[in-house]
């Protein structure tokens, strides 16, 4: 069985990461991006981060470029932009697609284990997926759905 501890994901800074770093965290993993309409979810991010890190919740962001340009810029413009406008201190990750065949392979995962209303694909930037204590994805989440509305569902997981 599949979990989240089988990749890897390159950080913003470029470094390999073993995603079995975060065994035995629940995990929020994002696609993000820094020109959207979403963007001021980053706040709402930060602040589960704030609230749930030292109980065991990682927030993984990941930017993305694959829905209308909306993350253009290269890792290092986009560190700067989330931790400066946002005070992301949540771990992010170097640009990656999260649809078609170039996408990350940590992305193939979580689409085939929760689908969303268009089946497989990620519909927009900031799809949410929530992640157990196991490795395995607990609930997928819509754009429209505000980080702060997650906090039940992950103090359900960082108690289980």
């Amino acid at each position: 069985m599949t979990t989240l501890s089988d990749f890897t994901a390159t950080s913003i800074d470029g470094e390999e990461v073993p995603l079995s770093a975060y065994d035995g965290k629940v995990a929020l993993v994002v696609n993000t991006a820094s020109q959207c309409g979403f963007t001021p979810q980053l706040e709402g991010l930060e602040q589960l981060h704030q609230q749930y890190a030292d109980r065991g919740l990682a927030v993984l962001g990941f930017p993305c470029n694959q829905f209308g340009n909306q993350d253009p810029g290269s890792d290092e413009e986009i560190g700067a932009f989330c931790q400066k406008n946002y005070g992301v201190s949540f771990d992010m990750f170097s640009k990656v697609d999260v649809n078609g065949d170039d996408a990350h392979p940590v992305y193939q995962w979580l689409r085939e284990e929760k689908r969303g209303i268009l089946g497989e694909k990620i519909k927009w930037n900031f799809t949410k997926f929530l992640v157990g204590k196991d490795g395995r994805v607990i609930k997928r989440y819509g754009s429209t759905t505000k980080p702060e509305k997650l906090a039940g569902d992950i103090e359900k997981a960082l108690s289980a």
